[in-house]
């Protein structure tokens, strides 16, 4: 497969893009291509400096970078020669099979719906995270920031986008989806999360098991935790918070140590028509590397076929008893 890369995304690009593409080269088969988008120029001589042969990648040349800071709509507009722009018109051409990037994430959400659409019937995209499980194994949160502002039926298709990433990237088995809240209790919560529940609940799409609370979050109890993104982003950010606040203090730990974004590299944005990768800004060359070839696996797994199969099916919940 051809794996797209916007080289001139994040903080520390191209050195640390480069590092992580030039490590992602090694441990790939020979048949998979690593396409680099960027400053030729630049791609060179950082792979001049890692004493990378540059014949085992191809190089495409993108002059314009759309910075952390710009407005994603008015960059796309002012830099069709960007490297996320050009990374995706190659992608909407089908010149790559995936593409990842470490820069602008609204840049990202905004070239998925404008160049490959989101799937038929989805409202919002949506972006995960994985939670580590102190049984070894792993949950989704979703969402994680893309939509701040949601309605109930946006989180009950959350639940429907999760399980099939849980279950195709994963292998977890009918993965129990549950909605996060301050208690078990249906009438809990906000009227957001108590109309979402009401939709979720015995619904025929997915394995819903009802309510969690944040201290179910690394327990066996639940695999996919849905919320709006503007929960999820304050949760992901208090993992982070933990994870170095225990590596300050010199806390050596194996569980916690499954904390480090690095190890995930980035998330796909689901529901759209193609893999697409968002990774960390402060992402160093280990985090490139591992979203890469996370990329890589999503795109095998044929997350975005099967959400469009599972759309066919897709039955809405049920609606609100008040309603029927």
């Amino acid at each position: 497969m051809n794996i797209g890369f916007d080289v001139m995304g994040g903080d520390y690009a191209p050195e640390a893009t480069i590092a992580g593409a030039v490590l992602a080269r090694k441990e790939l088969p020979d048949h998979d291509r690593i396409v680099l988008i960027g400053n030729k120029q630049s791609i060179l001589d950082q792979l001049s400096k890692h004493d990378a042969d540059s014949g085992l990648f191809d190089i495409v040349h993108a002059p314009d970078v759309i910075e952390m800071g710009e407005s994603p709509t008015k960059a796309f507009a002012k830099k069709p020669a960007s490297s996320i722009a050009l990374g995706f018109r190659m992608l909407k051409a089908k010149e790559i099979d995936a593409f990842s990037s470490a820069g602008n994430s609204g840049a990202m959400l905004v070239g998925s719906i404008y160049s490959v659409d989101s799937v038929q019937g989805i409202i919002r995209p949506a972006t995960t995270s994985i939670i580590p499980k102190v049984n070894g194994g792993v949950g989704v949160l979703i969402d994680v920031g893309t939509n701040p502002d949601t309605k109930p039926d946006v989180l009950y298709q959350f639940g429907l986008l999760g399980s099939i990433y849980a279950n195709r990237v994963y292998g977890i088995e009918e993965p129990k989806v549950g909605l996060l809240n301050i208690g078990e209790e249906e009438d809990k919560g906000n009227l957001l999360c108590q109309s979402a529940h009401r939709l979720m609940k015995d619904n025929i799409d997915y394995h819903f098991i009802g309510n969690v609370e944040g201290r179910d979050l690394f327990s066996e109890k639940v695999d996919v935790v849905v919320c709006d993104g503007f929960t999820g982003n304050v949760v992901l950010k208090c993992m982070e918070a933990m994870f170095y606040l225990i590596v300050k203090r010199g806390l050596a730990d194996d569980f916690f140590a499954r904390f480090n974004y690095e190890k995930y590299g980035g998330t796909p944005i689901l529901g759209i028509n193609a893999t697409v990768l968002i990774g960390h800004g402060i992402s160093n060359d280990q985090a490139i590397k591992n979203m890469i070839l996370h990329s890589k696996s999503v795109h095998e797994a044929g997350i975005a076929e099967h959400i469009r199969m599972a759309m066919d099916q897709y039955t809405k919940g049920q609606f609100f008893p008040d309603e029927e």
